[in-house]
């Protein structure tokens, strides 16, 4: 055993040069932008522009609007993931595949999209705006569907995925002493799936917190209203350079923030 631990380490020490020199560019490509950001940052200014007005307004309207979308995600996400996991459905494959666009669709055409749809003379929005007289884009309400239309994906994936891998005999224990399907969920399948539903919120939340494109599509950019903080980069960027680095920052640190929160699962390759 000591000789096959002793090669086993051997082999892992290994470190051909054909891939460490691209995975060293790899890295020093994925890093030297973030460096020059902290580099090139005010950091003499840094506290007042942080308790700045624009930035408190930007930042605050982000993470309520963030969370909100989360909250949307949550209620409407499981219950998709418990779908595509379980339930035995005719084209389940393209259904997932439809549930998964928004990963990789450009977030300006899902913008396009909402607008098309939720619009005041879209094809859902024309009857909101004629029985309740309400029109959802450009409002604070529009940047919670967009980030909440771009971000669900995340959720549903991750939910799915720990649904897929969990153990179904308790639940057919649960069944067999007579709880309910709704009982059963809550109680057993929830409880099992807990560590995959907390990875796909912070994950939802944060796509949604870092959302631009379906946003300044959808819901405009009006300070105080719907400017989000990668709004306020943009906008700051052609007038105050600075402050576009500030802002930058706070965004860096709770990416850093979430992927600590997310325990290295994928830092470390952890499943």
């Amino acid at each position: 055993m000591t000789g096959t631990s002793a090669r086993r380490r051997a082999v892992r020490g290994r470190r051909p040069i054909a891939l460490m020199l691209p995975a060293v560019c790899a890295l020093a490509f994925l890093l030297i932008p973030l460096i020059g950001l902290l580099v090139r940052a005010p950091w003499r200014t840094l506290p007042e522009r942080l308790f700045s007005a624009e930035v408190g307004q930007a930042l605050r309207l982000s993470l309520i609007s963030a969370t909100l979308a989360t909250c949307i995600c949550l209620v409407l996400g499981i219950p998709l993931a418990w779908l595509l996991a379980r339930a035995q459905l005719p084209g389940r494959g393209l259904i997932r595949a439809l549930v998964t666009v928004p990963l990789v669709l450009p977030p300006v055409v899902g913008g396009v999209a909402l607008l098309l749809v939720l619009g005041r003379r879209g094809l859902v929005g024309r009857y909101i705006y004629d029985w309740f007289g309400y029109s959802l884009p450009f409002t604070t309400a529009g940047v919670v569907v967009a980030e909440a239309f771009v971000a669900m994906p995340f959720l549903v994936i991750s939910v799915e995925g720990a649904l897929r891998a969990a153990d179904t005999r308790f639940e057919e224990a649960a069944a067999t002493l007579g709880a309910s399907a709704w009982y059963t969920f809550r109680r057993v399948t929830l409880p099992s799936v807990l560590p995959g539903v907390v990875a796909g919120t912070v994950l939802c939340w944060a796509r949604a917190l870092g959302e631009f494109g379906a946003t300044i599509t959808f819901a405009g950019n009006f300070p105080g209203k719907t400017t989000t903080m990668p709004l306020a980069v943009y906008l700051a960027l052609e007038t105050d350079p600075d402050a576009a680095i500030v802002l930058s920052i706070v965004l860096l640190v709770v990416s850093v923030g979430v992927l600590i929160s997310l325990r290295e699962r994928w830092i470390r390759g952890a499943v």
